[in-house]
C-alpha cells in the first residue's frame, strides 16, 4: 500500500469513527450533595475507569497527589476536577467543573457542583441543563441538610432521573443495613418531591467499588454499577416533542427576494406547510420553507438550528416566538414563578430588574413573595423577601408581554433569569409555575361545599340494615389499582360478573368511564388524577350507601390519594386489590398506546415511564397478573372477600 492509499484509508476510518461518534446519544448529568461527600473523587474515578484520562494527565495527577498528600501513596482522583488552587488546598469544590467523556454506548457531559451551602447558586447553575443528577451521600454521615436542599433544587429544575450514590461504603464496612437505612430515609423525603425515577447505588469512589464494575465487597447489592446506569437510563421521552416553539434570534434579509427568520427549535417539530402563529403579535401564516446551510428540509425538530420562511409578510423581530396555531404558549405581563435567589443583596419587591428569557429582554419587578420554602421540611413559610440561596414562589410583573410555558411542561420556555440593572449581576434563576398549581386553590378532599346552606347530605328513609337484609349482602367497594395494562379492568369485569351470578347487586366503575363522563374536564397531572379518584370515591360511597357493591378499576398511582379515598368510603367498606404486574408485561398488553405516546414525549406523567408508581403499603391483596390465568385469580379474590365481608 502506497502513501496515497494509506492516507485515503486513514481518512475513511476517521470519517467512519466521527459518524459513529455523532450518532451516540448525549447525557448531561451533575454530581451534587453535601460538602465532602466525594463528588469530585467520584467523577475523577469515573473518568479513570472509563479511560478518559491520557497518560500525561495521569502522570501529572500522580505528581499533584504527592504534592497535596490527601491520599497517601495513591492518586487522588478529585484533583482531575478541582482545578482551582483554593479547591486543591482546601479539598473542596468552589466552582462548577465541567468534563466530557465518551463510552461505546454514550457521550457524557459532567457538571461537578459545589457542596457548600454558600455555593448553592453554583449548583443550581450546573443543574439547569442536566438530564440526570447523581446525589452523593457520605455513608458514615447519612442524609444531611444540604443533601435535601440539592434534592429539592433537582426536583424544582425538572430533572426526572436521580441516582442516590451512597459513597464511602468502605468507612462502614460495606454494611447493607447502613445502605438500606439511608435509602429508606431518602425515599421518605423524596416522596414529597417530583422525582419520578430514583435509583440507589452503594459505592466507594476512592477505591472504585461499583463505579464502573460491580464490587466483590457488596455482593448483597444486585443492581448495576454507576457507569452502567448512566449508559442505560432512558431519556428519550424527556424532551418536549409535542409543543413546537421556535425562538427568533435573527432576521435575515440579504436582498429583497428573501426574508427568513433564524433560530433554534426549542421544542417540538415543524413541517413545511404547517399553520403557525407568531407571539406575542398573534399574526398567522404558514411555513413556506425550512432552510439550512446544507439545503432545504421538509421538517425541523428539537435543537436544530434553521432559518424559516413564511408565506406571508409579517413583522417579526428578535425575541418573538413562532408556534403552532392550535398549540400556543402563555402570553402575559404577569405570572407566578419559583425563584432561586443568587445574590448577596436581598430581593427587593418593586425594584426593577432585567428579565431575560431565550432571545427576549425586558424590564421586570417582583410584585410580592407568596412564600419561601424550608428545604429541610419542604414547608412553606411567610416571607417578604428572599436572601442568598433562598427559594420561594413570587409574583412577577414585566414591562412587555412575555411568552412562556410552565417550567414542568417546557424547561426552555419556562425558565428565565433576573439581572441587576446597575451591576449586571445575575440575581435570580426563575421557573414559571402552572397557574393550575396556585396554592390559593382549595383541596377538594378537605374543603366544604360552597353552598353552605345545602351542604348537609339528605338522609334516606331506608336504613343500611334494611338494604343489607333485602339484598342479602353488605355494601362494599373493591378498588383494583395498578399501572396501565396491568389487567385492572379485566379483573374488575370478571369479579363483577362472578358477584352478579351469585345474586349480589354490583356496579362496575372504571377510570376510562369516569373520564368520558364525570371527569371529562380533567387531564393527567398529579392534581387532576387526585381529583378523578376523589370523584370516583364519592360515587362509590353513594353506591355503598344505597347498599350496592362497587367494583372500581383505577390506576391510582399515589399512596396519599388512595388513603384519602379509603377514608372517604370508610375502612369497613373498603377492599383494596393491587396488581403488581411487571412493566414489560403492561407494555405488551397496553391497547391504549399510552406508553408509546409517553416514549415519544407526546404525553407526560405516565406511571412506569416518567412518573413513579407508589406501591401500596396496606393493600388487602397484591397480585401479579402476568401469565397467571385470570379465573384462578378471581377464585382467590372471591374467597378472600367472602371470608372478610360476607
Amino acid at each position: 500500500m502506497n502513501i496515497a492509499q494509506a492516507t485515503q484509508t486513514f481518512n475513511a476510518d476517521v470519517k467512519l469513527l466521527l459518524q459513529e461518534h455523532s450518532r451516540k446519544e448525549m447525557l448531561r448529568f451533575i454530581t451534587c450533595g453535601s460538602v465532602d461527600d466525594g463528588k469530585s473523587t467520584l467523577i475523577g474515578r469515573l473518568l479513570l475507569e472509563a479511560g478518559a484520562v491520557y497518560d500525561d494527565q495521569i502522570a501529572a495527577l500522580q505528581s499533584d497527589s504527592k504534592k497535596h498528600g490527601t491520599t497517601g501513596d495513591d492518586i487522588d482522583p478529585a484533583l482531575l476536577l478541582d482545578g482551582l488552587e483554593d479547591e486543591r488546598q482546601q479539598g473542596i469544590t468552589i466552582d462548577v467543573a465541567y468534563r466530557y467523556f465518551t463510552t461505546p454506548k454514550r457521550k457524557f457531559i459532567i457538571a461537578d457542583t459545589p457542596g457548600h451551602e454558600q455555593f448553592t447558586r453554583n449548583m443550581a447553575t450546573g443543574a439547569s441543563n442536566a438530564d440526570l443528577a447523581v446525589i452523593l451521600v457520605d455513608a458514615s454521615k447519612g442524609i444531611l441538610t444540604q443533601t435535601k436542599r440539592h434534592a429539592f433544587i433537582v426536583s424544582l429544575l425538572g430533572i426526572k432521573h436521580v441516582i442516590l450514590a451512597v459513597n464511602k461504603m468502605d468507612l462502614v464496612d460495606y454494611s447493607k443495613d447502613v445502605f438500606d437505612e439511608i435509602c429508606d430515609e431518602f425515599r421518605c423525603f423524596s416522596a414529597k418531591l417530583e422525582l419520578p425515577d430514583i435509583r440507589f447505588v452503594p459505592l466507594s469512589a476512592l477505591r472504585g467499588d461499583n463505579v464502573a464494575q460491580p464490587s466483590a465487597n457488596t455482593q448483597w447489592y444486585e443492581g448495576s454499577s454507576l457507569l452502567h446506569l448512566l449508559e442505560t437510563v432512558y431519556i428519550g421521552s424527556d424532551q418536549n416533542r409535542k409543543d413546537f416553539r421556535f425562538c427568533v434570534q435573527f432576521v435575515i434579509r440579504p436582498d429583497r427576494t428573501f426574508r427568513g427568520f433564524s433560530g433554534t427549535v426549542v421544542s417540538g417539530t415543524v413541517r413545511v406547510g404547517d399553520e403557525i402563529v407568531v407571539v406575542p403579535s398573534v399574526k398567522t401564516s404558514k411555513i413556506k420553507s425550512i432552510e439550512t446551510m446544507n439545503g432545504q428540509l421538509q421538517e425541523a425538530t428539537t435543537k436544530q438550528s434553521v432559518t424559516i420562511t413564511l408565506e406571508d409578510e409579517i413583522d417579526i423581530t428578535r425575541g418573538d416566538m413562532i408556534v403552532r396555531k392550535e398549540n400556543t404558549p402563555n402570553v402575559s405581563r404577569q405570572a407566578d414563578a419559583m425563584l432561586v435567589w443568587m445574590s448577596e443583596m436581598k430581593l427587593q419587591p418593586g425594584k426593577k430588574y432585567w428579565f431575560k428569557q431565550l432571545g427576549q429582554k425586558t424590564s421586570a419587578e417582583v410584585k410580592m413573595v407568596r412564600y419561601a420554602v424550608d428545604v429541610n421540611t419542604l414547608h412553606r413559610t411567610a416571607s417578604a423577601s428572599l436572601g442568598l440561596n433562598q427559594i420561594g414562589r413570587c409574583e412577577i410583573k414585566t414591562h412587555d408581554p412575555v411568552v412562556f410555558d410552565p417550567y414542568r411542561q417546557n424547561r426552555q420556555t419556562g425558565s428565565f433569569i433576573l439581572v441587576d440593572r446597575i451591576t449586571h449581576e445575575t440575581v435570580a434563576a426563575g421557573m414559571f409555575v402552572d397557574a393550575g398549581t396556585d396554592d390559593r386553590q382549595s383541596d377538594h378532599w378537605v374543603t366544604q361545599s360552597l353552598a353552605e346552606y345545602s351542604a348537609k347530605p339528605v338522609s334516606s328513609l331506608v336504613s343500611s340494615e334494611q338494604r343489607a337484609s333485602a339484598y342479602a349482602h353488605k355494601p362494599m367497594t373493591i378498588l383494583i389499582s395498578g399501572m396501565s395494562g396491568s389487567g385492572k379492568t379485566t379483573l374488575a369485569k370478571q369479579i363483577e360478573k362472578e358477584l352478579f351470578e351469585l345474586g349480589r347487586k354490583t356496579v362496575l366503575l372504571d377510570g376510562q368511564t369516569m373520564r368520558s363522563g364525570l371527569s371529562r374536564d380533567l387531564g393527567f397531572s398529579a392534581e387532576e388524577r387526585s381529583e378523578n379518584l376523589r370523584r370516583a370515591a364519592e360515587v362509590a360511597k353513594l353506591l355503598n350507601d344505597s347498599g350496592l357493591i362497587c367494583v372500581a378499576a383505577f390506576m391510582a398511582p399515589h399512596e396519599e390519594v388512595r388513603q384519602k379515598a379509603k377514608d372517604l368510603i370508610g375502612t369497613d367498606r373498603f377492599f383494596h386489590i393491587h396488581l403488581s404486574t411487571p412493566i414489560d408485561v403492561c407494555r405488551k398488553r397496553d391497547q391504549s398506546g399510552i406508553y408509546e405516546a409517553a416514549d415519544r414525549g407526546e404525553v407526560s406523567g405516565v406511571a412506569g415511564v416518567d412518573r413513579q408508581y407508589e406501591t401500596p403499603e396496606d393493600a388487602n391483596m397484591t397480585i401479579s397478573l402476568g401469565e397467571t390465568n385470570v379465573y384462578k385469580i378471581v377464585d382467590l379474590v372471591m374467597l378472600r372477600i367472602f371470608n372478610m365481608h360476607f
